[in-house]
């Protein structure tokens, strides 16, 4: 069926022409709608707007133009429907002040710099087979059964090492920390 067919069905409120509507023209109207909204929604937002819209079709349509179709009115609607859920969502009030500085200042990256190449260097103190069992397993991910085998020993043996490890890069890391 054409849109010019679909337009005229909808304006004798046909419920078939709604639902062909819905099927044929729901792709579109969530297209605008994401486009709209720009990822600031989630997928449940956007299917209730999607929906806003049919009804807003179902509401209006004695009133649509079988002759100006049915997609312009469709955009427009999904359109206005979005920018609306976009002010509404909007949050309403200042921004606190006290709130932290969502980026590092120079000083908090100077130390985090710092703390990376102490661990690093903490690692390669290890002796090996641990320094390769703690790259393997925290840096690149490795199952740890699987560097067990490859390493030659037993899953229970590599959790050790790993457990001892910790402590011992843990220690490595607190010399020359002030506590509080």
């Amino acid at each position: 069926m054409n849109e010019s067919k679909l337009v005229k069905k909808l304006n004798r409120h046909s419920r078939s022409a709604l639902d062909q509507a819905v099927g044929r023209y729901t792709p579109y109207v969530s297209a605008i709608i994401l486009r709209t909204l720009a990822g600031r929604a989630c997928r449940e937002d956007v299917e209730e707007l999607c929906a806003d819209v049919f009804v807003a079709l179902w509401t209006h349509a004695d009133g649509l133009d079988p002759e100006q179709g049915l997609r312009p009115w469709l955009a427009a609607v999904a359109k206005n429907k979005a920018t609306d859920w976009l002010r509404r969502s909007r949050p309403s009030g200042s921004i606190p002040e006290d709130l932290p500085d969502p980026s590092p200042g120079p000083e908090e990256l100077a130390q985090r710099r710092d703390q990376s190449a102490r661990l690093w260097a903490a690692v390669d103190g290890l002796e090996e087979p641990d320094r390769t069992l703690f790259i393997r397993y925290y840096y690149e991910e490795d199952k740890l059964k699987t560097i067990a085998t490859e390493l030659g020993m037993s899953q229970t043996a590599a959790k050790q090492r790993l457990f001892r490890g910790r402590k011992s890069l843990k220690a490595a890391l607190q010399e020359g920390v002030e506590t509080t």
